[in-house]
């Protein structure tokens, strides 16, 4: 429930970023005269980009960071002309501006973050990587959990019947947040459809969960007639998005759809069913709705490092980690009563 409602709304958010073609910075005459001269000349005043490359008849030559001859570790540390001339561009028509007494302005449709080790957003960055490894603690702590703690069917097979469903979720989770980090340091048309995909994978993915386990569906056959058709959908959505046309709005709709229904879901189970750790569900729904208000109020990145955004999402790692704790708490719990009914 947790990654689909983070991964929604981290995808609603990238929409709002592309629809908007001319942000206040960007539509600035000074930013796009010195966007001008630099690819131009491949400099700006005495700072010159050796990525900006022109040929004899003084023809522009460049290439993405992928196409580049030069090891992958190395290239992600450095940008192609364009990006190294939008980012320099930017801090000099920001301390303009702050020499004048103006408040920073979005470029691009974002807010002017300072790189560190090449990194675009290092503070989302370092709080998606933390996510990640809230996500790897989690699941290991499950695997330990259901397979040296619980007791096991003839020593082997877990009495928990989601079991194998949360193991996949873990697995999920991890690469979702794998390529989120890698998107917030390096945001190009590779990176994005990777984190999109991951996204909508692991959205679709957490609704075929929560109906399995909100509705007590246990028997195999039923689970495959449930899940079916998410996958069809998901699968073809996916491969919509990645070969045929990256569509934002679309996108933005199917997420929203899968993400409110799984959490109506879980938030009506809570309510209506007598587990132990409901409060933990009812606590992951109102802290994150809480945490909503920091997207809303958006601001600008302290020293250029933590804006709302970033700092949204450094609030989903503690909920993250009760995430979790409701899950292996479920497991206990379905244990214990399938264990009783066994006597």
């Amino acid at each position: 429930m947790l990654d689909g409602w983070v991964c929604a709304f981290l995808l609603v958010l990238s929409w709002s970023v592309e629809v908007i073609d001319a942000s206040a910075g960007d539509a600035d005459p000074r930013y796009r005269g010195c966007i001008t001269q630099c690819q131009e000349t491949g400099c700006i005043g005495q700072r010159c980009f050796p990525n900006c490359k022109f040929s004899s008849d003084g023809e522009f030559i460049d290439r993405p960071w992928y196409m580049q001859q030069e090891p992958l570790y190395l290239q992600w540390k450095k940008w192609d002309c364009q990006g190294d001339c939008r980012y320099y561009c930017m801090l000099d028509r920001e301390k303009e501006r702050e020499s004048h007494n103006l408040g920073p302005v979005k470029y691009h449709g974002k807010w002017p973050f300072r790189r560190i080790y090449g990194m675009q957003e290092p503070a989302s960055v370092a709080f998606s990587a933390l996510n990640l490894a809230m996500h790897f603690h989690g699941w290991v702590s499950f695997f330990i959990l259901i397979h040296y703690k619980l007791p096991l069917k003839d020593g082997k097979k877990a009495y928990y019947e989601y079991a194998g469903l949360w193991h996949m979720y873990g697995l999920l989770s991890l690469n979702s947040w794998f390529w989120s980090a890698v998107f917030h340091s390096r945001d190009v048309d590779l990176t994005e459809k990777l984190d999109y995909s991951s996204a909508v994978v692991l959205l679709g993915y957490s609704l075929i969960l929560a109906i399995l386990r909100t509705f007590s569906i246990r028997d195999e056959a039923t689970r495959v007639m449930v899940a079916a058709p998410l996958i069809a959908f998901v699968t073809t959505h996916v491969m919509y998005i990645n070969f045929y046309l990256l569509d934002y709005g679309w996108n933005m709709i199917v997420c929203v759809v899968m993400a409110v229904a799984q959490l109506s879901m879980w938030a009506v189970w809570a309510g209506v069913s007598n587990h132990p750790s409901r409060w933990k569900l009812w606590l992951v729904v109102i802290a994150g709705g809480l945490a909503m208000l920091l997207e809303i109020y958006d601001f600008p990145p302290h020293q250029g490092l933590f804006d709302a955004h970033a700092l949204w999402h450094a609030t989903t790692i503690p909920l993250t980690y009760i995430w979790w704790s409701f899950i292996r708490d479920d497991a206990e719990f379905r244990t214990s009563n399938l264990l009783k009914k066994a006597k």
